[in-house]
Order: C-alpha cells, then structure tokens, then sequence
C-alpha cells in the first residue's frame, strides 16, 4: 500500500504540472511529500491558496505588460501615420514637373495618389493634427499613472515630432498661399491653426506644469516668419498723453528681426508700431511719424527694451537693459493715443486687426510686455531690466496669460525673467 500511495502522489504532481503548464508555459513545479494517512485532495486543496495568489499575481502583471505594450505600438503607430501623411504633403506641395494627362517624368500616374488643391491639403493636416490630440490624450492619461522613464522618453519624442511638424506644415501653407492664383482657405487654415495651439497648449502642460506656474512667468514664440502667426491682447488701450511701454526680447533674425508689437485704431493702423524691416534700423511709429532707435539687439541673447513718450513736444527716450541708449523729440507733438485699437503681437498691421505682411513679421521670443500711460523714471526702468523687487506690471496693460490669446502656431513657454536670461 506504501508503494501505490507513493505512485499515486507522482500521478497526481503530474497531473498538476500538467494542468498548470497550460496556463504558465515553460514552467518548473516542484511536489512536496504528504504523510499517508492524509486525504491528497484535502492536502492540495490546503496548499492551493499561496498558488492561486501567486497566480493571480502573474495575470496582473502579464495584463499590465500587455497594456503598456499596446500603449508603446500605439505611438509609434502615430509617428510612422505623421511621418507617411507629411511625406505626402511635401509631395503635393513640391511636385515634379507633370507631363500631359498628370504624368510625372517615369510615366507614373500620380492624378490618383493625393488630392491636389490647398484646401484638400490643409483638411488632411487639420485630420492628422486631430488624430494626434487623441492620442496626445492618451499619452497624458498613460503618464499620469505611469512615472516612468518609457513613458517620459514617449513624451519627448511627441513632442519633438509636434514641433518639426509644425515648423513644415506652416511653411507648406506659406508656400501655397505664395503662389500665384491662390484663393485664401481660411476656415480650414483656421482648424489647422487651432489644432496647433492646442497641441502646443498641452505639450506645455506636460513638460511645465501649468497649474502651477504664476500667471506672468511665460514667454511667446515666433519659430517661423509668417503672415497668420501672432498673439492679441484681449483688452484695448485707453487714451493717452503719454505712455511707457517695456518688454524682454530674444532674436537673431536677419535682415530685421519683424515687428514685435503693433497697435491699431480705427482710422490708423500705426497709432503705435515697434519694428524692424530689412536692414534699417528699429523704429518707433506713434501715429506714423518715425523715430529712429538706437538698439542693438540681433545677437540671439534676451534684452530688456523700454519706451517712454510724452506728448508735450513729442519727447521720447529709449533704454536697452536698463541704460539709456537714445532721445529725442517732435514724435507727433499734441496727439493722444486713442483708445479702442487692437493690440497684436508678432505682426504689423495693416488694417485694423489685420492685414499682415510676412516681410514684417517678428521672428523670436518676447516676454513681459507692460504699458503704463505715464513717463516711467530711469530708476524704476533700471528695476525692470535688473529684475528688481520693487518692479511692478504696466496699469493699462499688464504681461498675464489671461491677457493673451495665440493664433497661427505661436507657442508660449514657461519664463523666469533673469534667471532664463542668457
């Protein structure tokens, strides 16, 4: 009976490895001997609860590979869809010479491979771009709960593919809208614009941390020279007799850095323009009379720029990181700066609100722009520029998020004055 009773346990351990192997795979088991007056499926029966649990164990963790794995695919899945679709838009936007019928040289036909016109071309970007904020969302919700450096190394990687995408499809637009014939798409450049600040909005949130970051410390971004990307003041100005407006500024554009801010009423698109154009000099524009700015500042380092005017005499002085570099006067004498305009950063305008021209668009950074109507003294300028603790924000129009709304690509950035510098 001994003999049987052993035999009987091997059969069952077998039994058992065999059962669990289909679960497990490529598995080892080991059996443990039980004394022979005790019931074996009572003695499995007790020792099943550390192996169920172990099990279980297994199953979560295999579930958990699996959804991460899924995750990985499908971000790649997204760059391999971006990198195919630009592809595909460079192709249209660039084509070869095309023979008679649509044929390229080679004789491949290409009148069915991709639609032709701009307004096919910037619906299929705004599809793209939309595809990616779906999955863009769900990249955050796997981050969120997922601190890992797979995770964060996925982040980078969207969001260094977003910026290049970006950069690309807004020269392709600029491209189409340069050439002859074009008729302006603006509803579906507009979803394409839209689409991008939102993205950049979230990439933001990410890698910054907007919920935590004060409302002034942020900086805009102007990565490409263009005729729709600008930022706009939500408030007007009211009127004044005299002004001091201040900014940090960062570029290395050339010829001219573009217009880093404008203001138009109605009436006069240049109540108030800050610009440089080509290979003159920085101008300040009050109600289109001209004066010329001593400033240097086309080295890619950030500058702190201040303005001052008073209407009496037309007076003005310059100051550029806190010295004063010029002066002078007859800038239209007796004429109050009139409320009710718009104010746009990044382009010139033409029109009130509108009409931009590419060749004076500013290229580069720009932060803490403030507006006060009055004279500001050398003193509180130089606390500006040194980021002193007894500087303070302009009273008709102050540098806050809540402030400032983006179009066309222009990003925004976390800023700290001072310590960003240099």
């Amino acid at each position: 009976m001994e003999g049987f009773s052993w035999k009987l346990f091997l059969l069952s351990c077998l039994f058992a490895a065999e059962g669990s192997a289909q679960d497990f795979g490529q598995t080892q088991f080991i059996c443990t001997s039980v004394p022979k007056d005790v019931d074996l499926c009572t003695a499995a029966m007790q020792n099943s609860g550390p192996a169920e649990d172990l099990k279980t164990t297994i199953i979560q963790l295999r579930e958990t590979v699996l959804q991460q794995k899924e995750t990985i695919v499908n971000q790649k899945e997204t760059i391999k869809e971006l990198t195919s679709k630009l592809s595909r838009c460079e192709s249209q936007s660039l084509p070869a010479a095309a023979g008679p019928g649509g044929r390229r040289p080679g004789g491949k036909n290409t009148m069915g491979d991709v639609s032709r016109g701009t307004a096919d071309t910037l619906a299929q970007l705004g599809q793209t771009l939309q595809t990616l904020k779906q999955r863009l969302e769900n990249l955050e919700q796997y981050s969120r709960g997922n601190n890992s450096a797979q995770a964060n190394s996925l982040k980078d990687l969207l969001q260094n593919k977003i910026d290049d995408m970006e950069k690309q499809v807004l020269s392709r637009v600029n491209i189409e809208e340069s050439k002859p014939g074009h008729r302006n798409e603006s509803d579906q450049r507009n979803r394409v614009e839209t689409t991008l600040s939102s993205l950049h909005d979230r990439i933001s949130d990410l890698e910054k941390g907007k919920e935590t970051r004060p409302a002034d410390r942020f900086q805009l971004t102007f990565p490409l020279r263009t005729n729709y990307m600008y930022a706009k003041a939500k408030r007007t100005l009211p009127e004044m007799y005299s002004f001091s407006v201040c900014l940090w500024i960062k570029s290395s554009a050339s010829p001219g850095l573009g217009t880093p801010f404008s203001y138009a009423v109605p009436g006069q698109a240049n109540e108030l323009v800050l610009i440089e154009w080509g290979n003159n000099p920085m101008e300040f524009l009050i109600n289109d009379k001209v004066a010329k700015l001593p400033f240097s500042i086309n080295d890619g380092k950030w500058h702190h720029l201040c303005i001052t005017w008073t209407i009496r005499d037309g007076i003005w002085e310059a100051f550029q990181d806190g010295v004063k570099q010029g002066h002078g006067e007859n800038l239209a004498p007796y004429h109050p700066i009139k409320a009710d305009g718009v104010l746009v950063l990044g382009q010139e305008q033409d029109s009130l609100g509108g009409g931009f021209d590419a060749t004076q668009a500013y290229v580069g950074e720009l932060a803490h722009l403030n507006i006060w109507n009055r004279k500001l003294s050398a003193t509180e300028i130089a606390n500006l520029a040194n980021c002193n603790s007894k500087a303070f924000v302009g009273n008709v129009f102050s540098w806050t998020e809540s402030n400032i709304e983006i179009f066309g690509g222009a990003t925004k950035w976390t800023f700290e004055p001072c310590s960003s510098i240099n």
